[in-house]
């Protein structure tokens, strides 16, 4: 089985909108090593529609271009990229499909491909994290996590949404102050009460 991973740019105060303006000040060797670690292996992504567009609109680009990029961009060309919308679309980069019908349905049956060792990563595309998150569908989440307060803007997790509970897997500090987490959804963690709580205080 297949296993599906997220990564996102995401705030001190949670916002994962429009990382590119707030982002890049913080990108460096660490930053691109671990980038290059997740996306720069993927053989499948799975992308939202306006992060499909954004990087379709970049990437090929980049790619023809040969600058430094110009790897990395050959990579996500490469890839087989599915693409998550309600309405038809017209999909230029190579490589790239649309998803057919009900999301959790058709991520269900790509995490039953054969591919253990290759999970299918999600880059931004907040609204396909959240709605797999809530089928369960979503195995890990790697949180590049940014030492600023945006005060505005798109937040990762929903204020009216049911709790989801994560493990952490992996952290790592980067130069910039960036912490590199990794989480596994994991299972409610019980029914403690501050009076189980209480046992745990010290002893005055």
């Amino acid at each position: 089985m297949r296993k599906i991973k997220a990564q996102l740019f995401i705030s001190l105060d949670g916002v994962v909108e429009a990382p590119d303006q707030w982002h890049f000040p913080y990108f460096d060797e660490e930053m691109g090593a671990a980038v290059d670690a997740t996306l720069g292996r993927a053989d499948t992504l799975l992308l939202g529609r306006r992060t499909y567009d954004s990087f379709a609109g970049a990437w090929p680009d980049r790619e023809a271009a040969g600058g430094e990029d110009a790897p990395f961009a050959r990579v996500l060309g490469d890839a087989r990229k599915i693409v998550v919308s309600n309405r038809p679309l017209d999909l230029t980069w190579r490589n790239s499909e649309q998803l057919a019908g009900d999301l959790a349905a058709g991520v269900a049956a790509l995490r039953e491909e054969p591919g253990t060792d290759t999970p299918v990563w999600i880059s931004g595309s907040v609204s396909v994290v959240r709605q797999l998150a809530a089928a369960g569908l979503l195995d890990e989440l790697n949180l590049l996590l940014h030492p600023i307060a945006v005060r505005g803007g798109m937040h990762l997790f929903e204020q009216d949404a049911a709790p989801l509970p994560l493990e952490l897997l992996s952290a790592e500090t980067f130069g910039t102050g960036v912490l590199n987490l990794f989480y596994a959804v994991a299972a409610a963690p019980g029914g403690a009460t501050y009076e189980d709580a209480k046992t745990h205080l010290p002893q005055q």
